[in-house]
Parts: structure tokens; C-alpha cells; sequence
């Protein structure tokens, strides 16, 4: 159940990149088509960040540390346009066209679900501050 909420809020937040950004574009012909692809896109970018990601990490490490972590807001533009690819590849309707884009897209989706975070904490959380 955590896990189906968290995808709707990163979907959430997928939505609120492609109202703000432009170059993040969501496409359908109704409402429901576009659910389902914030959904679906939702779910990608998931995948990209949980398997992805901390390969980038790993092989970037140095350039982590060389940049005092400013290399993060690159990799994490580079998982946002991977996304987008894959979901436009998949013609899922979620389009993010280019890198600057998706720089500003990630940084969009990260502020996003850090808000929501805020606003509802997950389980987890809630269970500590008992």
C-alpha cells in the first residue's frame, strides 16, 4: 500500500514538472490517458532511480566529490531525461525534451515530493517521532 501511494505522489510531482517546465510534456487525448501515463512514467522513474542511479553513483564518485556533491543535480537531470526517454520510447505520452529540461524537470520533482514529504511524512517517520 506505502508503495502505491508513493507512486502516486511521484506521479503527482511528474504532473506538477510538466505544468512548470517547459520541454516536460505530458500528452493524451483525455484525462485518463494522461493519468495513466503520469502513472506509468511514475513507476520508469522508479525503476530508473532504484537500479540506475546508484550505478551512476558508484561510477561517478570521484567527480561527487571533486564537484562538493554538485554533480547530483547532473545525475539526477540525467535519470529525469532517462525517464523521459524510455517513456516516450514506450509511448507512454510523457516527454521530456532535452537536457535542460530535465535539469530543471528533476529539480522540480525533487522540491515537489520534498514538500509532500513534509505535508505527510511517511510511516516510517511518523514511527520515530512516537
Amino acid at each position: 500500500m506505502n508503495f502505491l501511494v508513493r507512486l502516486l505522489l511521484t506521479a503527482l510531482a511528474l504532473w506538477v514538472a510538466s505544468l512548470l517546465v517547459p520541454g516536460v510534456e505530458l500528452l493524451g487525448d483525455s484525462t485518463l490517458d494522461e493519468f495513466f501515463a503520469l502513472v506509468v512514467a511514475a513507476l520508469v522513474f522508479t525503476i530508473v532511480n532504484t537500479f540506475v542511479k546508484p550505478l551512476v553513483m558508484v561510477l561517478g564518485c570521484a567527480l561527487y566529490v571533486l564537484t562538493l556533491g554538485l554533480f547530483a543535480l547532473v545525475v539526477n537531470a540525467l535519470m529525469f531525461w532517462l525517464t523521459g526517454w524510455v517513456s516516450d520510447g514506450l509511448g507512454l505520452g510523457f516527454v521530456v525534451d532535452g537536457f535542460w529540461a530535465a535539469f530543471w524537470g528533476a529539480i522540480i520533482v525533487s522540491l515537489t515530493m520534498w514538500v509532500m514529504d513534509l505535508v505527510a511524512p511517511s510511516k516510517g517517520r511518523r514511527d520515530r517521532a512516537d
